[in-house]
């Protein structure tokens, strides 16, 4: 009797104590393994939306066991429990049919000769989940209604929280469920922008693409010329619930100033010398759908407050024109430069930028993500191989490592002209690095003084490389295919330090 009490009263004292729940489980089931002469113990829960019985809490398994000990209502001891609310005691595992043993964890014969005692954990007289254990065998079977009801114990004092701690579990669940969801609808969604990338960097940007694109929000796109802002526009529009009304683009800094304020909101007969008839601005044109603003840190102030009352009350008013206009367009806006600093210098004004940045957008320049240059490089060749009627099929390792590392001010602008300039100059169908522009020669040129014999020993070696490639490692054949002899091509690597190794395959027997 002594034995017990103590027990109740070392279980009452955790569970008033102020610990968490998991902190009072646990140690309440250390306390219960220790007087209780139990070997396993494991603590279900009820999760009511799936239709499973989990396991949440355990002593004496492994995680794998634990993985395989999930139940349906009435499966098995644990599923009967859930199902009826009533404890069961099975003096002898080996004894029971309706013992499932889904964990696979009793293969022993102590396992089998042993007991299970398992007790319903229930709150407004509803079962929510289960306390069982396995006894090391007894002879007194008695003393499992003891163990039955000191286990009780436990289901009554921590049940409150395990149903807090279900809830929990339900919400967390639908959580990483939303998310995959999202997850799996972005994915969809990023497959459709016609934008080349595969950095980490441009995986962000796909998912803020298609994250405002179903909204009416207003995009400022920022970034250095030549990043691709007007693509980023593009893919905005063509994913947007407005993908299928007016699109317009205006460059503000490519208009002459006496112009923009005409080709942006229109004009009234007579309004200037020229006027001759009424004429729509580009945001009447673009009514419905959307609005392209490029360039929009040049524009004027005048027509900075122009366009801020367009944000804030979507009327523009024609030049000349003395009745408001209502209207119903979404702005994108893109610019290179840095508008903050601009509203420093008392250039731009900060009411618009605050009304224009309210989804920003920044494309990273090239030199950010240049584990897309062999990607983009590659299009770029298909696209003016085609263009051009050129057999161009690939690129040389020594081409790639000097886009790679060259600091592409120009960005990718720069890229596709100096790709397209290779397949112009390119005659074998690949594109060396003597193809490429000699702005990218430069930083090789730093390195090794530049001179003639210097020169022509880089062609050489690359030349050689690239048609071992091609063969294998096979110099006889390399040597074939440059129309020259096997000693000659020897003689080279041997000078030029190439690791011959590098390129021999298993079935490549040739030697230098």
């Amino acid at each position: 009797m002594q034995q017990r009490l103590d027990y109740l009263y070392s279980i009452s004292e955790i569970f008033t104590s102020g610990s968490s729940l998991d902190d009072a489980l646990k140690k309440a089931i250390d306390v219960a393994v220790e007087k209780l002469n139990i070997s396993r113990l494991m603590v279900h829960i009820y999760l009511d939306d799936v239709e499973a019985i989990v396991v949440d809490i355990y002593h004496g398994y492994s995680r794998e066991e634990i993985e395989r000990g999930v139940y349906k209502k009435g499966e098995g001891i644990i599923g009967k429990v859930i199902n009826n609310g009533l404890p069961v005691i099975i003096p002898k595992i080996r004894d029971s049919e309706d013992f499932l043993n889904k964990t696979g964890s009793r293969t022993t014969k102590t396992d089998l000769d042993g007991a299970f005692v398992c007790v319903p954990v229930r709150i407004r007289e509803k079962t929510i989940g289960t306390i069982s254990a396995d006894i090391r065998p007894v002879e007194d079977e008695t003393s499992l209604y003891s163990v039955a009801e000191q286990l009780s114990v436990i289901a009554i004092l921590s049940a409150h929280d395990i149903s807090s701690r279900i809830e929990l579990k339900k919400n967390e669940r639908q959580l990483v469920e939303e998310n995959r969801r999202l997850t799996a609808r972005l994915s969809d969604k990023v497959k459709n922008i016609k934008i080349i990338g595969n950095s980490i960097l441009m995986h962000e940007l796909f998912e803020k693409i298609v994250l405002v694109s179903e909204t009416n929000t207003t995009v400022l796109i920022t970034g250095e010329s030549g990043t691709g802002k007007e693509l980023i526009a593009d893919a905005i529009q063509k994913n947007s619930l407005r993908h299928d009304k007016p699109f317009v683009k205006i460059n503000v800094a490519a208009l002459p100033e006496s112009l923009i304020e005409s080709e942006l909101f229109g004009h009234e007969k007579g309004a200037f010398t020229g006027a001759i008839q009424s004429k729509k601005g580009r945001f009447e044109s673009a009514e419905g759908g959307t609005i392209f603003l490029d360039e929009i840190g040049d524009l004027s102030f005048p027509l900075q407050v122009k366009l801020l009352r367009v944000l804030q009350e979507r009327v523009i008013e024609k030049v000349g024109g003395v009745q408001p206009i209502p209207i119903d367009v979404r702005i994108i806006a893109a610019t290179h430069q840095n508008l903050e600093k601009k509203i420093e210098l008392n250039e731009f004004r900060s009411d618009l930028f605050y009304r224009l940045n309210v989804f920003p957008i920044n494309v990273p320049a090239l030199r950010e993500r240049k584990a897309d240059i062999l990607s983009l490089v590659n299009h770029f060749i298909e696209k003016f191989a085609e263009e051009t009627g050129k057999g161009i099929k690939r690129i040389s390792s020594e081409a790639i490592d000097l886009l790679v590392a060259y600091h592409w001010p120009g960005n990718i602008r720069e890229l596709e002209n100096c790709i397209h300039r290779a397949v112009i100059l390119a005659e074998e169908g690949v594109i060396r690095s003597y193809h490429l522009p000699p702005t990218l020669q430069m930083a090789e040129d730093v390195k090794e003084k530049s001179t003639f014999e210097n020169m022509v020993n880089k062609f050489e070696k690359e030349i050689i490389i690239d048609y071992l490639k091609i063969t294998e490692g096979n110099i006889s054949k390399a040597a074939e295919m440059l129309g020259t002899t096997k000693r000659i091509v020897s003689y080279k690597i041997n000078k030029l330090g190439i690791d011959f190794d590098r390129y021999k395959s298993d079935r490549s027997l040739d030697k230098p």
